[in-house]
């Protein structure tokens, strides 16, 4: 699947736009990057680097963002068609999303959110 890295951007952007307004208030010290690639050796669509909101303390402070990475090329790869994209952003970004509030893969394949 071929894809503008703008375009791409343009559907993460969407995707957040689907994320309930009560859950993005909560998010807190994130930010959320485009990549076209994740760390060599990684075969991976989106990562969350960062302290989780569960495991934040009082010590919590003074901290660089959170970050989470969405992976542009791995996610077309697994791709033949926009839709199928626009699906597999959606997914990612939850996924992320979820783990920045303490959900780890476990449960997110439990829930759907693989």
């Amino acid at each position: 699947m071929e894809m503008s890295r703008e375009r791409f951007e343009e559907l993460v952007g969407e995707a957040l736009d689907e994320v309930p307004e009560e859950l993005l208030r909560l998010m807190s010290n994130v930010v959320i990057l485009v990549e076209d690639d994740p760390p060599a050796g990684e075969n991976l669509l989106g990562l969350y680097e960062g302290h989780a909101l569960t495991e934040r303390g009082w010590s919590y402070s003074g901290v660089l963002p959170d970050r989470i990475f969405i992976y542009r090329r791995p996610i077309l790869h697994i791709c033949a068609t926009e839709d199928d994209v626009v699906d597999e952003v959606a997914v990612t970004v939850v996924h992320e999303i979820a783990h920045h509030f303490g959900i780890d893969d476990e449960r997110l394949h439990a829930l759907g959110w693989g």
